[in-house]
């Protein structure tokens, strides 16, 4: 996790300096009046990357050093299991169905459509995220 926060909080630093740099430059071009939509959206973005900066650091003071953050690391440190993956699923699928409904809903602004969207969603996140508690793929109870 040293990477990561390392690498999100340079670019939240460096988008800080733009953003300061950007309301300063559009002050003095425009007669002493910024242009505030690039600089909110400049602020804004160095705040979700130090958000997500700022995560990664507090896990990474949590966790031991994984092989990637470790100079000393061999390839062979990083084999084994990485985690569950399901070999066949129809409901992601169904997901992207549904939210491309609901962003057909929005585009052409049709209420009965956003609704019909969010609800295929929600209902597509439910069976993605239940997939193995019911059906056929149902794991046996200890």
């Amino acid at each position: 996790m040293k990477t990561e926060w390392r690498i999100f909080l340079i670019i939240a630093g460096f988008l800080l300096f733009a953003s300061v740099l950007y309301g300063a430059w559009t002050w003095g071009e425009s007669d002493g009046r910024i242009e505030w939509i690039g600089t909110v959206a400049l602020l804004l973005s160095f705040l979700l990357c130090a958000m997500c900066g700022g995560f990664f650091w507090f896990v990474s003071r949590r966790i031991d050093l994984r092989p990637e953050d470790r100079p000393d690391a061999e390839i062979a440190d990083g084999a084994g299991e990485i985690g569950f993956f399901s070999p066949g699923s129809y409901w992601p699928f169904a997901l992207a169905l549904a939210a491309a409904l609901g962003g057909l809903g929005l585009a052409f602004w049709q209420y009965w459509m956003i609704g019909l969207g969010a609800v295929a969603v929600i209902m597509a996140a439910c069976g993605l995220l239940f997939e193995y508690y019911s059906g056929t793929r149902r794991t046996a109870e200890h």
